[in-house]
């Protein structure tokens, strides 16, 4: 489970009593389906035919774009978890960072889902020895890529929720 209890009001957004807006929540969602296109590879390789995580990182960019409800843009993240839940390792991984970022339409807290599986999955297929290397250039990467407007709200949540993100996002 990588969503809190306790729910920040920040990440819920206006339309449902909270504070994120609209722009803010496309650019989390943009945010999240880069994290996941830069790990799709690992599964690609491995299921080449399964197009399915890959339509979840398409749907959610549609989604920002207005071109796709959240229902269906949650559908495809759905799908995509589907995708994982055969494979193991990197794949499997990279799959779930896909459906997670897809769900970011519904509940912009699956951002540190669709960061968390892709950093578990460059883990997962660096030699032994680097996983941990490997990981926190990862989690480099993608705090590289954050948007500034969202940059220190997702920073801070990555530090209150590590403990339920696999502590992936410890410095």
């Amino acid at each position: 489970m990588i969503l809190p209890q306790v729910r920040d009001p920040r990440l819920i957004t206006v339309r449902r009593g909270g504070q994120l807006s609209d722009e803010d929540h496309r650019h989390i969602a943009l945010w999240a389906a880069e994290c996941a296109e830069h790990v799709l590879g690992l599964f690609e390789e491995v299921e080449p035919s399964d197009s399915r995580p890959r339509a979840a990182v398409d749907a959610i960019r549609a989604w920002t774009r207005g071109e796709l409800a959240m229902m269906d843009t949650r559908a495809f993240g759905g799908h995509s978890m589907g995708a994982a839940r055969a494979l193991s390792g990197a794949a499997r991984f990279a799959a779930y960072a896909a459906g997670q970022a897809a769900c970011v339409a519904h509940v912009p807290e699956h951002d540190l889902g669709a960061a968390a599986y892709a950093i578990k999955a460059v883990r997962a297929a660096a030699p032994a020895g680097a996983q941990a290397v490997a990981g926190r250039e990862e989690r480099a990467w993608q705090r590289d890529r954050l948007p500034p407007s969202v940059r220190e709200l997702v920073l801070e949540d990555q530090k209150r929720r590590n403990s339920i993100c696999w502590f992936v996002f410890d410095s």
